[in-house]
């Protein structure tokens, strides 16, 4: 982020963009498509007020993924400990719940392929570092099932794909990880 001092007119700027921009993710289906132009105008801004806070296009998308990864790394601490791996799920739904309408929008285009396997990744590095040496059973392809299959299930309540809450699905993912990984 370019700004360097932070108050409530830059934070309702940059919230004014990363909203168009999920706009303009799923009216074009494609990064590659929306320019700085089409964003200024989504957002009702100047492109002044846009190069305060952003280079490019691709720093929008690069702050989007990296609110998501900071949320979970913050969080991986409470994972850490064992004793409370609910509050890790529910932390990042509360995060997915605040940001609903802008998650909403990027998950219903093509675009999340990308930023869904950095996820997966980066997730699947967290979780294994916690879990190595906790002598489970197919770890890595434990790994691989629950998170794939959690980021699926996340994509598919923002694409109207499932009929199940936000809260339903982390209380699943909850129970899945216990039964996985805690057993």
């Amino acid at each position: 982020m370019k700004v360097k001092v932070i108050n409530s007119s830059s934070i309702k700027t940059r919230e004014r963009i990363k909203k168009a921009f999920a706009l303009l993710i799923k009216e074009k289906q494609v990064l590659e498509k929306i320019t700085v132009t089409d964003l200024v105008k989504k957002a009702d801004i100047t492109r002044s007020a846009f190069y305060t806070h952003y280079d490019n296009i691709y720093q929008v998308a690069q702050d989007l993924q990296n609110e998501t990864f900071d949320i979970l790394q913050n969080n991986i601490n409470i994972l850490r400990s064992m004793n409370n791996t609910d509050l890790y799920f529910d932390e990042i739904i509360k995060y997915l719940k605040e940001n609903e309408e802008i998650y909403s929008l990027i998950f219903s285009s093509d675009t999340p392929l990308y930023f869904t396997n950095k996820l997966s990744k980066m997730i699947n590095q967290s979780l294994y570092a916690v879990l190595v040496d906790k002598n489970i059973k197919n770890l890595e392809l434990n790994l691989s099932f629950f998170i794939d299959g959690s980021i699926s299930l996340i994509i598919k309540h923002y694409r109207g794909e499932i009929n199940y809450s936000l809260d339903k699905i982390n209380n699943y993912m909850k129970d899945t990880f216990k039964i996985l990984f805690l057993n």
